[in-house]
Parts: C-alpha cells; structure tokens; sequence
C-alpha cells in the first residue's frame, strides 16, 4: 500500500510519499511506476521552471519520497504542485486498494 500525505498552511508545503502499492511484482508495478513519475516530475518541474528552495528525500527501498518547501510558495510552485496532487487524487481514486491519500494541516 502507497501511504500519500498532503501537507498544508496557507498552501501546499509538502508531499510525503510512503510504501510500495504491491499491484504487481518489482519493476513491474504500473501504480508504484505512475506515481513515481508524478513525484519525480514534480521535482524536476519545480527545479527547472521556478526558483523555488525545496529539500526532498527519498529512499527506494522503502518507497519514502518527501518534499518539503517553504511557505508560502510562489504561485508557480503551486499551480505544478496541485497538479501533482490532482494526479495523485486520480490514482487513489481508481486504485483504492494500493493507493490512500489525506491531507494534513501543519
């Protein structure tokens, strides 16, 4: 099971992304490649297209992704983040089984 967590003030200051969906055997896993995408989109969208400071961290063995950034984020930052998050959403969706999403307020 992909545990997500959205966290929010003011807006979206970070996405933690835990576990492996267990859809289907290592390398083959349609929902863990779909939302590693996702993340890592994310991550190079708001490296490349803002200035934005973030700290991400990830471990693949446990399936840990975590991005954090400063509040508020610029709007840009925001609009690619609640893109991501609208991505994630679709996924839990169709795939409750493998995929849980909340948000969290800090």
């Amino acid at each position: 099971m992909i545990h997500v967590t959205v966290y929010k003030k003011e807006s979206i200051t970070g996405l933690k992304v835990c576990g492996h969906a267990g859809y289907a055997e290592y390398g083959n896993d349609i929902i863990c490649a779909a939302v590693s995408v996702l993340m890592t989109n994310l991550l190079n969208s708001l490296e490349a297209l803002t200035d934005e400071t973030f700290e991400f961290e990830a471990d693949e063995e446990s399936g840990r992704m975590e991005l954090s950034l400063e509040n508020p984020v610029s709007h840009d930052a925001d609009l690619l983040i609640r893109s991501c998050v609208l991505g994630l959403e679709a996924i839990a969706k169709e795939h409750r089984d493998y995929v849980r999403l909340k948000y969290k307020e800090v």
